[in-house]
């Protein structure tokens, strides 16, 4: 994990990301995926820039995959906003900054 990011796990799921007071945004990534470590970076800057606004988790998806088939998650990486315990935003594949960014502000307030 990143400094400011945070590990999602089959336990932590509901009290970390579905409970949350705060929007969640979660990367469901895996360690053989390279576009996964592509937006790695990317993540762990929003995760720092809007800090406070939203948490970020990272969820290992070769190891929670009863968690993406409840979520439908076809592909990686796939990251999904959780506001109040629902999956509002969900981006699948890489996508540059500024586009997760420019969706994901919208949810922001």
């Amino acid at each position: 994990m990143g400094v400011n990011t945070f590990e999602v796990t089959a336990a932590n799921f509901e009290s970390e990301v579905l409970n949350s007071q705060t929007p969640v945004l979660v990367d469901f990534w895996a360690e053989w995926c390279g576009p996964c470590k592509a937006i790695a970076p990317i993540v762990e800057e929003i995760a720092g820039e809007y800090n406070g606004q939203i948490r970020v988790g990272k969820l290992d998806a070769d190891a929670y995959g009863d968690i993406l088939m409840l979520y439908n998650i076809m592909g990686i990486p796939t990251l999904i906003l959780f506001k109040g315990g629902q999956d509002v935003l969900r981006i699948t594949g890489y996508q540059p900054k500024d586009k997760i960014t420019n969706k994901l502000v919208q949810f922001l307030s």
